[in-house]
């Protein structure tokens, strides 16, 4: 019987620390902007982000280096400008709405595997599993 309580104890804990983990901000994964890709594409933005912060920014036609501050449910999203590539305006003008949507971001939160920011329009991330 012992065992048995011992054993309820130690999932107890475990689901209890895996919980709180999956609560956290998600440094040190990568993420993918939850759409469908541009027509004529295969290419969807995504988020590399380090353990320390930095992070790269893939967009619909480029990447750009940048750095994500968090403090509890705030964030502070700081990208460098994308470099002057030729791409189809549709896909340069993606560039520029989500990288200004990704300046203006001011929280954050979880939903099982959402990341999801806001600020002036919202953006939802999915966490990479595999």
């Amino acid at each position: 019987m012992q065992s048995w309580i011992a054993a309820a104890g130690f999932a107890a804990v475990f689901t209890g620390c895996a919980s709180a983990a999956e609560l956290g901000f998600p440094f040190g994964s990568e993420l993918r902007l939850d759409v469908n890709p541009m027509r004529g594409s295969k290419r969807v933005p995504g988020l590399e982000i380090d353990a320390d912060g930095r992070a790269t920014i893939d967009l619909w036609c480029s990447s750009v280096p940048g750095r994500f501050v968090v403090a509890a449910d705030t964030v502070t999203i700081i990208a460098a400008e994308p470099p002057q590539k030729a791409c189809p305006p549709e896909r340069a003008n993606g560039d520029a709405e989500l990288l200004a949507a990704l300046n203006a971001v001011t929280h954050w939160r979880r939903e099982g595997g959402l990341v999801i920011f806001s600020g002036a329009r919202t953006l939802r991330y999915r966490l990479n599993t595999n």
